[in-house]
């Protein structure tokens, strides 16, 4: 009877880290979106990101402005439910499994001295969890912030699915996955990592232990996590709309490549080595915003579902 009550115990414990994982991807994808759609919209520009160069996007706030004149405010938001997939099934995922890793790799005797590598090993494999079963819905997702208006080639998420399994492959989902786990699983152990120990250092100078120790941990987790993987996140995003010409003509030059090595290869080729780290800037400032709010609302919503058993 204690056994089956304790085993009862950790499956409500490990389904309150899904819940509160998958609120916390909702919400702060509602919230961040339109950062994304940015972001998105530079990596996949091959001309340079300068006001002195024929460019289509040139800044943020140029972006911004050109995206509300051609395509009206939804723009912004556009490839939200695909989107809202992926950050629910991610973050149900992610947390879920990063609570079992985490208890697995406790029972390894004198593990506490790796406390923060714990941390890392923890969140990378968690993120490899959550990438694999929200990665169709990320493709989906680019390729309707990537197409332009008058250039339609999807209406909607059911007829991109449908579409590209008609038309093109299943495999077309996954297109990008290997760039995507060589970022995410450093990216989020990262994030992991530099959470804890931010969150350590902030309770070292101040008694506060809740919610503004989780935002500024958080806002600083994810900046650097973030600088240091960037390269990948571009090189998934370009790999997943190859073969998607026909919704592009309005946006430049077309970026052609062949698998993650020839993409970077490319990328530094015709646009140096900065174009690895184009769109870095939006990407910091969503980054910031959105692991601050992922934690956050992660922990204000475990700290709910707790005082509501």
């Amino acid at each position: 009877m204690i056994m089956d009550f304790s085993v009862q115990k950790t499956t409500e414990l490990f389904s309150d880290h899904a819940i509160a994982g998958a609120a916390s991807g909702f919400i702060t994808r509602l919230l961040c979106q339109p950062l994304d759609v940015i972001k998105i919209r530079f990596q996949l520009q091959v001309e340079p990101i300068s006001t002195y160069h024929v460019s289509k996007y040139k800044s943020i706030s140029q972006a911004v402005l050109l995206i509300l004149r051609e395509e009206g405010p939804t723009a912004l938001w556009k490839g939200h439910v695909p989107a809202q997939l992926i950050s629910i099934t991610y973050g149900m995922g992610q947390f879920y499994c990063y609570n079992v890793f985490l208890k697995m790799l406790q029972r390894v005797p004198q593990i506490e001295e790796w406390h923060h590598t714990m941390h890392f090993v923890a969140g990378a494999g968690a993120s490899c969890v959550g990438t694999i079963i929200s990665f169709p819905f990320d493709t989906m997702r680019t390729r309707l912030v990537a197409q332009s208006n008058n250039h339609r080639v999807y209406n909607g998420i059911l007829h991109s699915c449908n579409s590209i399994l008609r038309q093109e492959s299943p495999r077309v989902f996954f297109f990008g996955l290997l760039p995507t786990l060589l970022q995410i699983a450093p990216h989020t152990g990262l994030q992991f990592t530099f959470y804890e120990f931010f969150k350590g250092l902030y309770k070292r100078y101040t008694s506060d232990t809740g919610f503004y120790n989780s935002m500024l941990s958080g806002s600083a987790a994810g900046f650097i996590a973030k600088t240091i993987v960037y390269p990948f996140d571009l090189a998934k995003k370009r790999l997943q709309i190859q073969g998607f010409q026909h919704g592009r003509k309005e946006f430049g030059k077309f970026f052609q490549c062949n698998g993650l090595l020839d993409c970077l290869k490319v990328t530094i080729k015709e646009e140096g080595v900065q174009g690895l780290f184009k769109g870095l800037v939006p990407s910091q400032i969503k980054a910031t915003i959105t692991t601050a709010l992922h934690f956050t609302t992660y922990e204000q919503v475990l700290l709910l579902l707790k005082m509501l058993r």
